[in-house]
């Protein structure tokens, strides 16, 4: 059984927050494990990490073989979560996360958006891969079932590593920082069924975009991709109003 995921209860967004999406880690990228580092030694510090999903390539919780891909990168997050609060968001790259990180906050797609609290007001938070289709929900649920999961888990020690091996060939051929044409468009036809109640702020990930687009009924916030010019935000309050300052690792 999965310990500590979150399922909806508020929860505090801190001053000082360090949110991170998409950094794609990999052992053919591997900035994101540079940045931990840099928290370990407190050369950047924080008290609150939130991992808004695909934090690494390919990391499923029931696929030994995607573990070892990561092996420094989830050694440093267990070491982490002992000084900082971290809240993992999961993503379509990385799911079923709850044993892998026992003692890390690990908060599944269908828990998502978490609304936290921060200054008097509520900011919600996801990967941001919700909503995206019929298509989508089955293919997301497919890729979680535990029979297809044991299926490929088969499959792939059988082949010696061929499916993963497989997903590692695709994954080095995706660009992580294209523009996304019409992408007001695309997020306002999303968000026509999500019900922002007392909602101010929904941030997201997944999408690659570091843009703001302001709705009438909230102000919606896609950070951009660590993966992409290895950038990070952070939580800071000018004239109470909810400010994500980009930074830059690089």
């Amino acid at each position: 059984m999965e310990s500590r995921v979150l399922r909806m209860s508020p929860k505090t967004l801190q001053e000082g927050a360090i949110l991170i999406a998409d950094a794609h880690c990999a052992p053919w990228r591997t900035s994101f494990i540079d940045f931990l580092h840099a928290l370990e030694s407190d050369e950047i510090m924080t008290p609150q990490l939130i991992l808004m999903g695909d934090i690494f390539d390919m990391l499923y919780g029931p696929i030994p073989r995607s573990h070892g891909y990561n092996t420094e990168g989830i050694d440093l997050l267990k070491r982490l979560c002992k000084k900082i609060q971290i809240i993992y968001l999961e993503g379509n790259h990385d799911f079923l996360l709850g044993d892998v990180f026992p003692e890390i906050t690990v908060v599944r797609r269908e828990s998502q958006p978490i609304v936290m609290d921060y200054n008097g007001k509520k900011i919600a938070l996801s990967h941001g891969d919700s909503t995206m289709g019929f298509g989508y929900e089955v293919y997301t649920a497919l890729i979680r079932s535990p029979l297809v999961l044991s299926l490929l888990r088969l499959i792939d020690t059988i082949g010696n590593g061929c499916i993963v091996g497989w997903l590692e060939k695709q994954m080095k051929r995706k660009s992580h920082c294209r523009n996304i044409e019409n992408f007001e468009r695309l997020i306002e036809k999303r968000l026509k069924a999500f019900k922002s109640g007392s909602v101010d702020v929904l941030i997201e990930g997944h999408f690659h975009q570091n843009r703001s687009i302001k709705f009438p009924q909230f102000d919606y916030i896609n950070v951009g991709a660590f993966a992409c010019n290895e950038r990070y935000f952070t939580v800071q309050s000018i004239q109470n109003k909810t400010l994500l300052r980009e930074c830059s690792f690089s």
